[in-house]
């Protein structure tokens, strides 16, 4: 691929976003200190009405999309449905020859009074706050990215559809027939995960799938009548053990036992035990077979003297391969970096995000083009912030060139259907 050379427009776009880096940190700093935890209702919409007036200069048409609640297995053993806070929509030219659909999440994993509720500065670059990196801060640089296209003379030329879900961090189940339809549409996604401190981005992702296995027994008191019961709890346990037993059977497939809830007073033979795990593949044959052993252990279960055993959950995130499509990305990204002086790289990873769904729906994607940054989901999470302007200014630069037709997104779209 040629070297990009920018032209005097470009240059006025890019001038423009490194002149917004104060007003970028100033945000970043000020939607840290919204709790947004994936279960705080309250400052999940607290966010989402932060996100109506950031975005709104964008002048596209902005709604609330109600999410479909999901099922989960209680402790107790009962399915209840949870419900989801709406996630944050605009639409922009839907007409427009070239269709990118951008997404991002505004929920994180820190709920209130989990310790971790303040910002604070490790040194003049250095944030370290709850969604700093994962994702506010990289919300701020697609808003700015977006800015900077609307100040060019090629906006018209791209229309884009941008969802911003209140549920990535926990699986994205409401979200995920969202991004399955924008996705569907779009010749291109773009995605705002943070990058590595390095400024490396995720380059292929495992698919991911959460399940849990509820076994019912029979109670009975521990001392009188033992020989009653059938114990629940060592019917989760055994099939917690059976499945960790799996594990290095078939390259770059985990199992990971995460909870066993269930059980009672001591002097109880429990009825109930419920085994709770994760599992990561890296291609869909590993998930069929995966999904194959796990139904014969349900099975084994279930052949158990006086235990019923069921299984909820699955695959909500199927794996996202280097491609040639999603490699194309990678290299329009790698080519808008170099006139900016960053030189883009990626890694692959075990980890998952929306990326994963768009890619699902055949839609290319690159899925890091957010902040740089590390240690999330961790309390030492940090985010540089001369990496907002950065960012955004590469996201910018990619845009442009999807409008000018210098990348061409249909291409990528067509690489994918193969």
């Amino acid at each position: 691929m040629t070297s990009l050379t920018l032209d005097r427009d470009e240059n006025a776009v890019l001038d423009w976003i490194e002149g917004e880096g104060d007003a970028m940190a100033a945000l970043v700093k000020r939607w840290s200190a919204i709790n947004s935890g994936s279960r705080n209702a309250d400052g999940l919409e607290a966010m989402r009405a932060e996100l109506e007036t950031a975005f709104a200069p964008l002048e596209g048409e902005i709604r609330a999309v109600e999410l479909k609640p999901s099922l989960t297995v209680e402790v107790d053993g009962e399915l209840r449905e949870v419900a989801y806070t709406p996630a944050f929509r605009l639409t922009k030219r839907p007409d427009a020859p070239v269709k990118i659909v951008l997404t991002g999440h505004h929920d994180t994993v820190f709920p209130p009074g989990s310790g971790f509720d303040e910002w604070r500065m490790l040194d003049e670059d250095t944030i370290n706050g709850p969604g700093t990196a994962d994702m506010k801060g990289g919300l701020i640089v697609m808003l700015h990215a977006l800015m900077g296209l609307e100040r060019s003379p090629w906006a018209s030329e791209i229309g884009y559809d941008l969802l911003i879900s209140p549920d990535e961090e926990i699986g994205s189940l409401g979200s995920g027939p969202v991004l399955a339809e924008l996705g569907a549409k779009a010749h291109v996604g773009m995605t705002y995960e943070p990058a590595l401190v390095d400024g490396s981005l995720a380059g292929a992702r495992k698919g991911s799938g959460n399940f849990s296995l509820r076994c019912r027994g029979r109670a009975a008191h521990a001392g009188r009548e033992h020989h009653l019961g059938r114990n629940a709890i060592v019917a989760a346990a055994d099939f917690a053990r059976q499945l960790d037993a799996l594990n290095g059977q078939r390259p770059d497939v985990t199992f990971n036992v995460s909870r066993i809830d269930g059980g009672g007073a001591p002097n109880v033979v429990p009825e109930l035990g419920i085994c709770r795990f994760n599992v990561r593949v890296k291609t869909e044959d590993d998930a069929v077979w995966a999904k194959r052993e796990i139904d014969a252990l349900v099975q084994r279960a279930n052949a158990r003297d006086g235990i019923t055993a069921d299984l909820h959950g699955g695959f909500t995130r199927p794996p996202k391969p280097m491609s040639p499509a999603n490699l194309r990305m990678f290299e329009w990204t790698r080519a808008a970096g170099e006139p900016l002086g960053l030189d883009i790289r990626w890694k692959d990873t075990g980890g998952v995000c929306e990326g994963n769904n768009l890619w699902a729906s055949g839609c290319p994607n690159v899925d890091t083009l957010g902040v740089r940054g590390a240690d999330i989901h961790s309390s030492r999470e940090i985010a540089k912030l001369s990496s907002l302007p950065e960012r955004a200014r590469l996201s910018a630069v990619m845009l442009m060139q999807f409008a000018r037709g210098r990348f061409d997104a249909a291409e990528a779209r067509a690489l994918a259907k193969g």
